[in-house]
């Protein structure tokens, strides 16, 4: 065998070891990041340790433990259905099971507690598929997608109450223009989920934009159907938030009215979406600022609601973060390489939405 073929034959182990160490040092620095910015989050942080040891005494004493444990019974609910969508939405492009699709979520929700604006989710859930993995990126995004379509319908009906009852009572047709306003926003958010290839045209006419167009290009293959079932259980989770938030607001002695609570909780979950976020930690500060103004125009106040939104961010980001991390350390990065024959087509969907 020629010399340079038994160099290159010898390297390979040694390139082998190292990408095995850079993988073993980036769990290892995940697992850091994630639990030192737990232990900022609900230690370290004042208000957000009172309100764990608040919550915690609330549930040994006995005072609000009903509402608590059924608050925290809902987090394998939550993130339940939210593994139930994504198996939903990975199956179009490879056979996967529930478990894996669970351990995806799970995954994803721990890298994106340390990446700005949770971007890391789309690299766990990825990381779990064995192929097809540059049309994952389009797949998760129309996950998340639907999320925010029902956080904008529902939270977009909440501000519109609190502007007209608040705000604008005495101006009626200013009230009409926001009304009128809120629909049209509501059916173009709306309207990219069943006409992906709109987006993609959008995307294509803006040159700074086009680059993103290959991560997407798999949503319009998605039948309707399958885009309606995203839809239900983008809700059905929504549902299952607002219910936690209801919960925890009357754990901690909070008794707004039950339309005006739904609005307020409504508008404060849109809130948050709208801004852009560093890391998890930072959604904490938009949440408490959005809930203690909105149930304030309610008359409730300020640390029941305070307590109780970040009560519901411990329950349902900073555990299942920590329950996540035994998942990154087992998690195989890279996978051999297979014939691309031995690759499975994805079964042909009919009524693709686009």
């Amino acid at each position: 065998m020629p010399d340079h073929l038994l160099q290159n034959y010898a390297e390979k182990p040694e390139r082998t070891t190292r990408r095995k160490w850079l993988v073993i040092g980036g769990k290892l620095l995940i697992t850091l990041l994630t639990l030192g910015l737990l232990w900022y989050s609900v230690v370290a942080d004042a208000a957000t340790a009172a309100a764990w040891r608040r919550l915690l005494t609330s549930t040994l004493t006995g005072e609000g433990r009903m509402p608590v444990l059924l608050a925290l019974a809902l987090v394998p609910v939550n993130w339940g259905v939210e593994a139930w969508k994504w198996w939903r939405l990975a199956r179009h492009l490879e056979p996967v099971s529930f478990r894996r699709s669970f351990r995806a979520v799970l995954v994803g929700l721990t890298l994106g507690f340390v990446t700005p604006n949770r971007v890391g989710d789309y690299a766990g859930r990825i990381i779990e598929l064995q192929h097809r993995r540059l049309d994952a990126l389009g797949a998760v995004f129309l996950g998340r997608y639907g999320q925010l379509v029902v956080t904008v319908l529902a939270g977009t009906a909440g501000l519109v109450y609190f502007l007209l009852t608040f705000y604008l009572r005495d101006y009626p047709a200013t009230g009409l223009g926001v009304v009128v306003a809120a629909v049209l926003v509501n059916a173009g958010v709306l309207l990219p989920l069943y006409r992906s290839r709109l987006l993609l045209a959008v995307l294509m006419a803006v040159p700074p934009l086009r680059r993103f167009r290959r991560f997407l290009a798999v949503m319009p293959t998605y039948p309707a159907r399958a885009i309606h079932v995203v839809l239900a259980l983008s809700g059905l989770r929504y549902v299952v938030f607002c219910a936690q938030f209801g919960l925890l607001l009357r754990a901690y002695g909070a008794h707004a009215p039950l339309g005006p609570g739904a609005a307020a909780i409504a508008g404060t979950f849109l809130l948050k979406s709208l801004v852009p976020s560093l890391n998890a930690l930072a959604d904490v500060g938009v949440r408490e600022l959005s809930a203690t103004h909105l149930f304030g125009l309610l008359g409730e106040p300020m640390l029941p609601v305070l307590s109780a939104s970040l009560s519901l961010w411990v329950l349902n980001i900073a555990l299942p973060s920590a329950a996540g991390l035994g998942f990154v350390l087992r998690l195989k990065v890279f996978r051999k390489k297979q014939p691309a024959l031995a690759r499975p087509a994805p079964a042909p969907e009919s009524s693709a939405a686009s």
